[in-house]
């Protein structure tokens, strides 16, 4: 019989490319995964990790394994579906992630909903990146995750998780009040290409309006830099520069600011999906909480979605 784990463990390895990074993914030490490894391999009878300088690499018959193995875990995950569809008094824990707007738009309130229905139900909520997120789907730490697609995200392809659309938003112009863009009807992206541009630092928000521009036939001059959507809005605000924003990001109270849909030809919209273990999508918990983000969508993007 071959533990399950280990597989998950060899995938770990082969994902983060050294047995210490998915130790620290499987909050285990480096010498206890290794000793699970060589188990499996001792079990098999093939070798499956060889030195390379001062790491290690699969062997062939760990790519081969690795290949099994997705379908393997992703068989497991669809068994524990069917044994928690007959188990009574379902009460969690429900674990669920998301890039910022992600969690305050559509994982709160569908967090929020499902305790209403269920005030006993465990949930536990995660703000997160993509990249990390997708991370701690892999290493069985989240169940849901909220995700927008990224170079650094599974491709549609990988046959660890499964993907959905959740939602397809636009993106906003915003300018400080009195800005004369904010009086006109229509505005192009290309009409703010004179403008100082604000963008969240080291995220996939500047990946984003450095793309949207360019496809708008222009380079954004980045005049300021910041972490967090509030920021943004503060020099929005006080004449600092113009930013896109997503509809997820509520407009803050008190801020001098005015948001302009954009019209005309390739206006700015992102993509966000849910993305689970492949064969958990029938988890009783894990559909409930699905349908949850779903109902949670705003009106004008659940058309987008479908």
């Amino acid at each position: 019989m071959i533990d399950l784990r280990r597989l998950h463990m060899l995938r770990l390895v082969h994902q983060y490319g050294t047995v210490t990074s998915a130790a620290e993914a499987m909050h285990l030490t480096p010498s206890a995964v290794s000793h699970h490894l060589r188990e499996l391999a001792r079990e098999l009878r093939v070798p499956l990790l060889e030195p390379q300088g001062r790491k290690v690499r699969l062997t062939p018959a760990a790519h081969l394994l690795i290949g099994h193995a997705d379908g393997l875990l992703a068989r497991w995950e669809e068994a524990l579906a069917d044994l928690a569809s007959h188990r009574a008094g379902e009460v969690g824990p429900l674990r669920m992630c998301g890039f910022t707007t992600a969690v305050s738009g559509l994982v709160a309130p569908a967090a929020g909903a499902l305790l209403r229905e269920d005030p006993d139900l465990t949930i536990e909520v995660r703000e997160c990146d993509t990249d990390e997120a997708v991370g701690l789907l892999a290493a069985g730490e989240t169940d849901i995750a909220v995700i927008e697609p990224t170079p650094g995200a599974p491709p549609p392809g990988d046959p660890r998780f499964d993907r959905e659309p959740l939602l397809e938003e636009a993106l906003d112009l915003i300018v400080p009040a009195g800005h004369p863009l904010a009086l006109r009807d229509g505005v192009r992206l290309e009409d703010a290409a004179g403008e100082p541009w604000i963008s969240v630092h080291g995220c996939v928000h500047h990946q984003q309006v450095m793309a949207y521009c360019a496809a708008a036939g222009f380079t954004p001059r980045i005049a300021h830099n910041a972490t967090t959507w509030s920021v943004i809005w503060a020099l929005v605000a006080n004449g600092l520069g113009v930013s896109l924003v997503p509809r997820l990001a509520g407009d803050p109270a008190g801020q001098e600011v005015v948001r302009v849909p954009l019209a005309g030809d390739g206006v700015p919209k992102r993509r966000v999906l849910t993305c689970v273990r492949r064969g958990s999508r029938s988890h009783p918990l894990i559909a409930r909480a699905l349908h949850a983000l779903h109902e949670a969508v705003p009106a004008p993007c659940a058309l987008a979605a479908a």
